[in-house]
């Protein structure tokens, strides 16, 4: 069926974190009546009604850093991601798994699933203003170790010189019961750039939330440097070696407690 590529790479992502897979059963039977209809609504447009996506792509990125705030063991920790984007008919997607050693009583897992619905695309119209290229429904679903969150809002795509791409989400976020909800801010990037033949990457994203009763604000700014030393295998590799900058002001929503950390980067694009 036309549709068959997207739904073996959605399993093989799924495959390789059951676990993910099991949070996300038990996350859509915790959800509101009104959480559950937005979230399959959204899922169902976006992989049920097309035929396979503009481009796609999964990687695989390993991290190790120090100087990390708020973890059980030593400052040091080691990361395992897993990342799968998508651009589709109507929207796009994008998910992703981290797997670190930083718990007590082993491994912890933490992950995101965001799809996004254009309507522009949906409607056939062109929604352009300026820098503005589109405007989107917003969504992500944030979960880990005995916690959900789910975010909705308004997000838009931004034409900016030398950048690939640039989207800014606007959420308000139905955080885990022991948190109270608050609002989010999200900006995601690339900027590709060559010097003497070398190609570089600079890529990440800045969440930053509002500040409650039970919180303080957040900020946190993760960024990416990496070189592709792909290309000196093949063409058609891309191997990225650099490094991960992560600024991370009241993390966690805790006063005082931020995290400024440098962490050494292998990511390999499928």
């Amino acid at each position: 069926m036309c549709f068959l590529p997207i739904i073996k790479i959605l399993a093989l992502f799924l495959l390789i974190y059951c676990g993910v897979y099991l949070c996300f059963l038990w996350g859509i039977y915790k959800m509101k009546l009104t959480q559950f209809a937005a979230f399959t609504t959204l899922l169902c447009t976006a992989f049920g009604t097309q035929a396979a996506p503009i481009w796609q792509d999964f990687s695989i990125t390993g991290l190790y850093g120090k100087n990390y705030e708020l973890i059980a063991r030593e400052d040091d920790q080691s990361t395992i991601t897993f990342e799968y984007a998508a651009k589709l008919k109507y929207g796009d997607f994008f998910a992703f798994a981290d797997r670190t050693n930083n718990d007590v009583s082993g491994n912890e897992t933490y992950f995101e699933v965001s799809p996004r619905l254009s309507l522009g695309a949906i409607s056939g119209r062109k929604l352009e203003a300026g820098p503005i290229k589109d405007v989107l429904i917003a969504t992500t679903w944030e979960g880990g170790e005995g916690f959900n969150n789910y975010l909705y809002g308004i997000g838009v795509d931004l034409a900016i010189p030398y950048f690939q791409y640039a989207q800014l989400n606007f959420y308000k976020a139905d955080n885990y019961k022991n948190t109270d909800d608050d609002y989010q801010l999200t900006f995601v990037f690339g900027v590709p750039f060559t010097v003497a033949s070398e190609d570089f990457l600079i890529d990440g994203f800045l969440d930053w939330s509002t500040a409650e009763d039970d919180h303080a604000s957040e900020l946190n700014w993760t960024t990416q440097w990496k070189w592709n030393a792909g290309k000196h295998i093949s063409p058609n590799t891309k191997l990225y070696l650099g490094v991960e900058y992560s600024v991370w002001n009241n993390k966690y929503g805790i006063s005082g407690k931020d995290e400024n950390n440098v962490s050494a980067l292998i990511k390999y694009h499928f």
